[in-house]
């Protein structure tokens, strides 16, 4: 039975441009990822995980579905109080955790916007799972940023991914294959959700 779970994981993270990966814990107990949506109300902890961290490679970021409706106020409300694009909070939501707000990575980032534990503490963030704290806290992060970095969203974008201290260092976008395709993917999917 282990073999087969291991051979579903394979098959899903070798599927080309799979968008929507699905996680389910199957009759015999196992734990399925798949891209292939598996019957409605089979499966009790049905989640659909959407697809960042490790399964990015080969998404075709102007064809995935966006998510306009999650978090709509939540989005809407910290963009005005903190006076950044509501596209470009949407958009690095989008690429961080596919809307998933109890996403956390390898590295430690947690929550919607993934957040890290120095972040988090910097910005009030006591819970980071709590999709109005993580998104407070992420847009004001961005917002910092973005006035660090003179409204330069891209310098803004790529110190969200790689730290403020790397794009100084570097003098701009640190040459970093993971912040550049970062950038890459943020920059279609704002154009995409300002559309």
């Amino acid at each position: 039975m282990r073999r087969a779970a291991t051979l579903v994981l394979v098959t899903v993270l070798a599927a080309p441009a799979a968008a929507q990966v699905y996680r389910y814990t199957d009759e015999n107990g196992i734990t399925v990822l798949t891209n292939i949506p598996p019957e409605r109300g089979r499966y009790a902890d049905l989640e659909n995980i959407g697809c960042y961290g490790t399964c990015i490679k080969g998404v075709d970021w102007h064809a995935t579905p966006l998510k306009r409706e999650p978090f709509r106020d939540e989005v809407r409300i910290a963009a005005d109080m903190f006076d950044v694009d509501e596209a470009l909070v949407r958009a690095i939501m989008h690429a961080e955790s596919w809307f998933n707000p109890k996403a956390q990575s390898h590295a430690g980032a947690q929550g919607l916007m993934q957040l890290m534990p120095a972040t988090q503490a910097r910005f009030g963030v006591a819970d980071p799972f709590d999709p109005v704290e993580n998104i407070s806290g992420g847009v004001a992060y961005l917002a910092e940023l973005l006035e660090r970095f003179e409204q330069d969203w891209e310098l803004a974008v790529a110190a969200y991914n790689a730290g403020e201290n790397a794009v100084d260092r570097y003098g701009g976008v640190p040459p970093f294959d993971e912040t550049r395709e970062y950038l890459r993917r943020v920059r279609i999917l704002r154009a995409r959700y300002g559309s």
